[in-house]
């Protein structure tokens, strides 16, 4: 049945404001938007903004998930004795494509080991094989990956590799002058804007989590009786709006239900608080770690729950379907 004429426009509708990933095709234009912003980021980064990183990094990262995520791929399909997923046409090979793109692009951009490309490479690799390795079940048979890819393999790059760190925030806008400062952040910021209203459905997960983390920085600021700006101060950059917006709200291990998206994004602020608190470094990361962990585990405690109740409850519908039989057959002796 068509719509009616005067039905309101799709971006309009709840369901697809909060559930816009239900739709296949939604999902995938998100990854390839999300996709193309990274490789022009990379670029303009080496090119014109001042990434201070070797510039095969991003390529290096690329090309390293990509093997990764093809490799995985085909042993999955060979011990399920199937056709591999990126084979069949163009179209399923690049539509395979993105999600190691991602986290190669993000694991070059973030990471600043110097010279070297070793620390690239295994973070990229960590990021595609956690998709794999590290699942958890989400019902109905399904599995959802629990870590963000490139969080998880930026996050024990820096444990594992104490001589690596993480690039230098200013370098987002390190050779930009007047009115860019502002023009950059604001345009990433407002591309992420559009992905998470028409369609991730995540802007109450980032609201929730930009609430926490003005929370957790009051509740700071009055602890130390320091001023509030302090605090707070890391949300003007680059860096900060990138990991709000392209880091936290990813549709692949985050809650679907919007008031569990917002629990989420509030218990990574508060796990953010507690670690700087504990004066630990590079907080987001290991905040956004510490909080999908949580959730992984609880989502397998769930899963386990439910199996163990759902034997009783299968006896005890089958104790009330089931006639007693030997009752049934005295009764109709009696009878004859």
């Amino acid at each position: 049945m068509n719509a009616p004429i005067n039905s309101p426009p799709a971006f309009f509708n709840t369901t697809v404001l909060f559930y816009p990933n239900k739709n296949p095709n939604l999902r995938m234009f998100a990854l390839w938007y999300f996709t193309t912003l990274m490789i022009i980021w990379n670029i303009l980064g080496h090119t014109v903004l001042g990434f201070e990183q070797s510039s095969a990094a991003p390529v290096v990262g690329v090309l390293v998930a990509v093997s990764v995520q093809l490799l995985l791929a085909t042993v999955d399909a060979w011990a399920n004795g199937r056709r591999p997923r990126y084979l069949g046409s163009w179209s399923n090979f690049f539509n395979f494509l993105p999600p190691a793109i991602i986290p190669g692009c993000a694991t070059g951009m973030l990471l600043y080991p110097n010279e070297r490309l070793w620390p690239i490479a295994f973070a990229a690799t960590l990021a595609s094989a956690s998709k794999v390795v590290l699942r958890a079940p989400v019902g109905n048979g399904h599995t959802q990956h629990i870590f963000n890819p490139s969080n998880l393999g930026i996050a024990c790059t820096l444990i594992l590799f104490p001589d690596v760190g993480f690039a230098p925030p200013y370098h987002f806008t390190e050779n930009l002058i007047g009115s860019w400062q502002w023009t950059v952040p604001a345009f990433i910021l407002l591309t992420g804007i559009i992905i998470h209203t028409f369609f991730t459905g995540r802007l109450l997960l980032v609201a929730g989590w930009i609430i926490g983390y003005v929370v957790q920085g009051v509740f700071r600021a009055w602890l130390a009786g320091n001023p509030l700006h302090i605090h707070l101060m890391p949300m003007t950059s680059a860096a900060f709006i990138i990991f709000t917006l392209y880091m936290i709200p990813d549709p692949a291990t985050t809650p679907l239900h919007p008031v569990r998206q917002a629990i989420f994004g509030l218990a990574v602020a508060f796990a953010y608080g507690a670690i700087v608190m504990c004066h630990l470094v590079f907080g987001l990361f290991f905040a956004l770690v510490s909080v999908c962990a949580i959730r992984g585990i609880s989502l397998y405690v769930w899963s386990w729950y439910n199996r163990e109740r759902s034997p009783s409850r299968e006896a005890a519908s089958e104790t009330v379907a089931m006639p007693d039989v030997g009752t049934a057959a005295l009764k109709r002796s009696e009878g004859a």
